[in-house]
């Protein structure tokens, strides 16, 4: 069993190689495999998250009491919310990750199974129902539960660390917040996208091994992580940290930014 973890070098000297070997002596979109579903599902994951984020800000507040003074929610109030988000949001990516990893690893060892996202869907559901379409639920939420309360509290966190203060009115009322600029949101989204990615890789590895294998190889979450653990090592849990990272700083950086926007604009509609 390895015991030696990988440095960031080493990963990113993987993926490096991995973009070399797919992209250029393949000659066809490898690199691309596997991307629909997430283009699909992106949108209505991310809408159902910030709304899952936003109602679960009124629970928490509803916790508190009516005599209640400070209206600003606490960072723990806010990590709840975040986990709370993962709820509904995991209904739509449990199924649309389940297609995306099947769809990237297919024609690894043979011919292709699967001619595109109908027909994977077809195939899933004839093949165990609506159960075999929704593999891998479990371990999407471990993913997204403790992930998503760290990505919405790390951003409201660096979001108050990033912000003037506040000056007076001339009634002696405090005055509202300045708006953040473009560079301190986009700061604080891509350390949220960190903080998430950092808790939420390991189980991330093992939803991918789970919904990618053949059906019964894995009696589920905890059966598939006992099972990498003993065959690659503990640090089988961090593959694909480098990538990870390198895409959660801008990707994330971007999602908050038009979040940001997008609500500035909506209240000026509206």
């Amino acid at each position: 069993m390895s015991s030696a973890r990988p440095s960031l070098l080493t990963v990113f000297e993987g993926a490096s190689n991995l973009v070399a070997t797919r992209g250029i002596t393949d000659k066809d979109p490898s690199l691309y495999r596997g991307v629909t579903p997430p283009i699909l599902g992106v949108t209505p994951i991310f809408a159902i998250s910030f709304w899952g984020y936003d109602v679960g800000k009124r629970i928490a507040y509803s916790f508190s009491g009516a005599d209640r003074k400070e209206q600003a929610l606490s960072i723990g109030e806010l990590a709840f919310a975040g986990a709370f988000s993962a709820l509904p949001a995991t209904l739509v990516a449990a199924p649309a990750e389940r297609i995306k990893v099947l769809l990237q690893v297919q024609g690894q060892n043979g011919a292709q199974a699967y001619n595109g996202v109908f027909d994977i869907i077809t195939k899933l559901y004839a093949e165990g129902g609506i159960r075999s379409l929704f593999r891998g639920t479990l371990a999407t939420l471990v993913r997204d539960g403790p992930g998503s309360a760290a990505y919405f509290a790390t951003y409201e966190l660096l979001k108050r660390k990033l912000s003037k203060e506040p000056g007076y009115l001339e009634n002696g009322e405090r005055a509202p917040a300045p708006p953040l600029s473009v560079g301190a949101i986009m700061a604080a989204g891509g350390g949220a996208g960190i903080a998430m990615w950092s808790l939420g890789i390991p189980p991330d590895t093992i939803k991918s091994r789970l919904q990618s294998a053949p059906h019964g190889t894995y009696t589920g979450f905890t059966d598939c992580a006992r099972k990498l653990i003993a065959a690659d090592g503990i640090t089988a849990l961090w593959k694909g940290f480098g990538p990870a990272m390198a895409r959660a700083v801008p990707a994330n950086a971007a999602t908050f930014l038009g979040v940001e926007m997008s609500l500035k604009l909506m209240d000026t509609l509206w």
